[in-house]
């Protein structure tokens, strides 16, 4: 196997390939990437067992066919060290013989393992079949995964649901992830060809691998998945991934439906509030009380070592005709939500000690449901 190509082309490849294999494993070959250079082009496949990205890379120029494996960190590291508009040549002369790089009047040569060797992980059928604008894939994306539960004895949080459901208008496709503490629901117009889709977790790893793959166009992404894998079709990139294999709780038990203390508040006042006044405390749950009235809303916290800090918004920014009301909540849940909404916050509260619906008032799709604290 011989080629070459342009240092940029094959950064940006390796950099998508060596984000999916793990850092540390147990089996060799996993640590690294496969190499298929054909008269077509150049292939590039990494695998951690669990997903597997394969990626035709463009502007190659092959002048011998071959297929070798490179570990994947160090020659990621290399071809990113080496100066912009180099040209990256790649030479494996068969067997067990190393793989030599040259740019310029750099050289070096890397060990590699057979080609025999190299787990496939891509095959079977995915009879499922729909696609989605990139646009609406990362918002289905932003708007839940700050809600996965990175609990690993909960194995089935640890994803976003995907799945079809009845909303307002019809189906739906819908995203849902919860810890436990919270809820993150998120819903988009149902695809052409989504109807019988299964419900499906699709992993916290996958969720991050395809959130940056889909950061890089404005085209459509081609979903295929069956009930135990999914596959991602981006541009040049094809990002297969097993599924969780397990059942997603019944979420819409815990939206509340009869909430009906409601307060409207301008997110950016909001968001400033909360940081500004989480501030005066380290601990990692920093809770932050809001002490509601007619109009008005204060935003305090508490801290042992530091004191304590309040802020007030009216004027304006705030509309509330309800009953007084105090509640608690974790700063941090607070700014995973205000961090996708765009003007107002819509708040429903029941007291405080229930559940909390909040809901971006630009964004009818969005829906997310907070478990109060003691503050």
């Amino acid at each position: 196997m011989k080629f070459s190509v342009e240092r940029a082309i094959l950064l940006k490849a390796l950099a998508h390939a060596q984000s999916v294999v793990e850092k540390r494993n147990t089996i060799p070959i996993l640590a690294n990437i496969l190499l298929d250079a054909r008269e077509g082009g150049l292939k590039l496949t990494a695998t951690d067992m669990e997903i597997a990205i394969v990626e035709e890379v463009p502007g190659v120029q092959v002048a011998r066919p071959g297929r070798t494996t490179a570990p994947a960190a160090t020659l990621f590291e290399i071809v990113r060290k080496l100066p912009d508009g180099a040209t990256v040549e790649l030479d494996h002369k068969g067997g067990d013989a190393p793989l030599a790089l040259r740019a310029g009047r750099f050289q070096t040569s890397l060990q590699v393992l057979p080609v025999e060797d190299y787990p496939a992980m891509t095959e079977g059928s995915l009879p499922h079949a729909f696609r989605l604008e990139a646009a609406k894939l990362r918002g289905l994306i932003d708007r839940t995964r700050f809600a996965i539960s990175t609990e690993e004895t909960r194995y089935y949080l640890n994803g976003i649901y995907l799945h079809v459901a009845e909303g307002e208008g019809g189906p739906v496709l819908r995203a849902a992830a919860t810890d436990g503490h919270r809820l993150a629901r998120v819903e988009e117009e149902l695809p052409e060809g989504a109807a019988g889709l299964p419900g499906v977790i699709i992993p916290r790893k996958t969720v991050a691998e395809v959130r940056k793959l889909a950061e890089e166009t404005r085209d459509e992404v081609g979903v295929r998945l069956s009930d135990t894998k999914i596959s991602f079709t981006i541009g040049p990139v094809v990002l297969t991934s097993k599924l969780i294999d397990g059942t997603f709780p019944d979420y819409e038990r815990v939206i509340p439906k009869g909430n009906d203390k409601v307060m409207e508040v301008d997110n950016r006042a909001f968001a400033e509030a909360v940081s500004r006044v989480a501030a005066i405390s380290s601990e990692r749950q920093r809770p932050v009380k809001l002490s509601l009235a007619q109009d008005y809303l204060e935003v305090t916290a508490n801290s042992a070592e530091a004191g304590n800090a309040r802020e007030e918004l009216d004027g304006g920014l705030v509309t509330y005709a309800a009953a007084p009301l105090e509640i608690g909540f974790q700063a941090r849940y607070l700014a995973d939500i205000t961090d996708q909404a765009k003007d107002t916050l819509v708040f429903r509260f029941s007291d405080g000690n229930a559940p909390t619906v909040v809901q971006d008032k630009a964004d009818q799709g969005a829906l997310y449901v907070l478990m109060p604290m003691r503050v």
